[in-house]
């Protein structure tokens, strides 16, 4: 049979037919559908969205009307951003490279908040986009993120390029025009039904900006990131516009909920050498716990019950998306850290007045930091500075080998070992930190330095959880006999605390195996606990205090057992062993803990019991909670510290 050309068009969709007898032997050689490559990219892109923001990401879908806001806005969002290369249709070769390098980019920044949500159960902002830099040490927990499969979410960008070539080589294949008039006109009308739908499910939506799984589950992610560059920028244009009116409105909130410090305890360890060790991703949970009738933290469970020892058994971290490095800001300055990114990041240009600065300015301490990590990661080398510490000890100042690192780097052994010739040249009185890695995600640990053998579940995560703990532990026990031999034990005060969360409720399947219990988001809550000790050698007092504490607590609480009155300073958080100490503890994602309830997200809980209340119990404190995170990110956001003047 022999054809010239039979062509059947429909807008842009075309079936073409070619006699081969002009080439060789007279066969239909070649059918090929001729349809806008631009289509093509909006149809792959928007099904692959849906596909993973669905079942990669922990949205709970669970209505009609939720699928259709997921659908909507995989579409909506997808056609706008493509949308970008219709403007350059007149030049073919621009238009098709625009094409695929949005598919590419838009691609890379969907995989990207895969890795991300792996881990921190969370979705990824522009300020931690910002830090590329730190990409390199974060290697090792990438190999552990990674699955196989992760290569088939790449296949349509592969699909895409081979179109563009196909485009390239046979004249009867072509993009097609694609009137961007049209597209842009379908997508603002998606868009549109998007956020009306939204609006009907959750009607104060942009209000809880802070809750990014509501913002992606009810906007979709590409609307969600365009969000949030929004509110980067609008945090960039405060501090210009900021001035001593913002904060008087902070101080007068502050002062109205001021609690007075415990007097019984004021100036308990003055003189002291302050020994600050952050516990590493430890959750209170391991506390007094056993696996395999082998006790996961001994040095830890023998230190609560020494005379001097503290316990804080109720007490939450409070992070965000900085985890270690928020957990050092609000310890440092009794601020929230941001609802996005890490104030390490985003605002070490800011003047703070930090607990280092005031112990330098109020008792002549010397202040210093240990850490066996990348002087520049979590931007640290610059931060520290603005904090106030006096000397910031890295890797470069440890002998690290392949034979003494695992994961993230040198083993706790190692670096508290190295850290005792540094700790004895430092000017007396000195305030030390120190900042453990090895029970950092993904938890790698040699068999050789294993104490008790890992957890037997599905969970690998979990497993190895317990050994790298029970390491960190065994490596305490060790320090603490050398500061002993050293002679600087017995004049210093030891301030141990759990920086954050070491299992997401990514892994809340093998946690309810471990504990025998469901994890619902109560549970959820109370698996925020991390461990908070304070130890005073020769102390006589041995307490487990189980009032709700959280980490904005601890600036206040440290100072008072020095002696030191910060009268002029600004401070959200209060002595926690103060005789009025409220018990309010709010986490970042706006959840909170009083003495008797819990909420997290729509959720209202007894405290004591769990069991579920009506939202409409708990609502008086969700006001309250929102009030003081807006308070202390107006702070940050305005650099109001610059306006307070601490001479007076």
């Amino acid at each position: 049979m022999n054809f010239n050309y039979a062509c059947l068009k429909w807008n842009e969709l075309h079936i073409i037919l070619k006699d081969s007898n002009e080439e060789e032997g007279g066969s239909l050689r070649i059918l090929v559908f001729r349809i806008s490559l631009f289509w093509v990219a909006v149809t792959l892109l928007s099904i692959k969205t849906y596909i993973i923001t669905k079942f990669l990401f922990d949205l709970e879908i669970e209505t009609n009307m939720q699928e259709s806001i997921l659908i909507l806005s995989s579409i909506g969002t997808t056609m706008i951003l493509l949308g970008i290369s219709l403007f350059f249709q007149k030049n073919k070769q621009i238009h098709q490279t625009l094409l695929l390098l949005l598919y590419v980019l838009i691609s890379l920044l969907l995989y990207v908040n895969i890795l991300y949500y792996r881990f921190f159960d969370d979705f990824i902002t522009i300020p931690v986009l910002f830090q590329s830099k730190h990409v390199v040490s974060l290697w090792t927990s990438f190999f552990e993120l990674f699955n196989f499969l992760d290569i088939f979410l790449f296949t349509d960008v592969l699909i895409i390029y081979l179109m563009m070539k196909r485009n390239n080589t046979y004249r009867n294949f072509s993009i097609g025009h694609v009137s961007k008039i049209t597209v842009i006109g379908i997508a603002v009308i998606l868009i549109l039904a998007n956020f009306l739908l939204a609006h009907k499910e959750r009607p104060e939506l942009i209000s809880r900006s802070f809750d990014r799984k509501l913002l992606v589950k009810n906007l979709g992610l590409y609307t969600y990131h365009l969000y949030d560059m929004y509110l980067y920028t609008n945090t960039k244009r405060r501090i210009v516009f900021a001035d001593n009116d913002n904060l008087t409105e902070v101080i007068n909130y502050v002062k109205a909920n001021k609690e007075e410090p415990n007097e019984d305890y004021f100036g308990v360890a003055k003189g002291k050498n302050i020994i600050m060790i952050a516990l590493e991703s430890t959750q209170s949970f391991v506390i007094n716990e056993t696996i395999n009738d082998q006790e996961i933290t001994p040095f830890l469970n023998d230190l609560i019950k020494q005379k001097g020892t503290y316990y804080f058994s109720n007490f939450y971290h409070q992070t965000g998306q900085g985890k270690t490095s928020d957990a050092e800001f609000i310890l440092e300055n009794s601020l929230y850290g941001l609802p996005r990114g890490a104030v390490f990041f985003s605002n070490p240009e800011n003047q703070y007045n930090s607990m280092a600065t005031i112990l330098n300015k109020e008792k002549n301490y010397y202040s210093a930091v240990f850490h066996a990590n990348n002087k520049s990661f979590w931007n640290r080398d610059v931060m520290y500075e603005a904090i106030g510490y006096n000397r910031f000890f890295s890797d470069e100042d440890y002998q690290i080998e392949k034979e003494n690192t695992v994961g993230w780097g040198l083993k706790d052994e190692y670096f508290f070992n190295q850290s005792i010739s540094y700790l004895n040249e430092l000017p007396a009185p000195f305030y030390a930190k120190f900042l453990t890695l090895t029970n950092h995600f993904p938890f790698s640990l040699g068999k050789k330095d294993e104490f008790i053998p890992e957890w037997e579940s599905k969970d690998g995560t979990v497993n190895r959880y317990f050994t790298t703990v029970r390491y960190q532990d065994e490596a305490l026990k060790q320090f603490f006999e050398q500061l002993k031999t050293e002679g600087l034990y017995e004049d210093s005060i030891f301030i141990l605390y759990g920086d954050h969360y070491g299992i997401s409720e990514n892994h809340n399947k093998a946690m309810g195996q471990f504990l025998n219990k469901e994890i619902d988001p109560f549970e959820s809550i109370q698996l925020q606990r991390v461990p908070f000790i304070v130890h005073i050698p020769g102390g006589k007092e041995t307490k487990n205090i189980t009032s709700v504490a959280g980490q904005i607590d601890v600036k206040p609480t440290i100072l008072n057992l020095m002696g030191v009155e910060a009268k002029q300073d600004l401070q959200f958080g209060s002595d926690l062993f103060s005789k009025e100490k409220r018990e309010f503890v709010v986490l970042r994602d706006g959840s909170f803990i009083t003495e008797k309830y819990v909420m997290t997200g729509s959720n209202c809980y007894i405290r004591e019991t769990g069991m579920e209340l009506d939202d409409e119990v708990c609502k008086p404190y969700v006001k309250m909670a929102r009030e003081e995170l807006n308070h202390s990110d107006k702070v940050i956001y305005g650099d109001l510290i610059r306006f307070l003047n601490v001479e007076k």
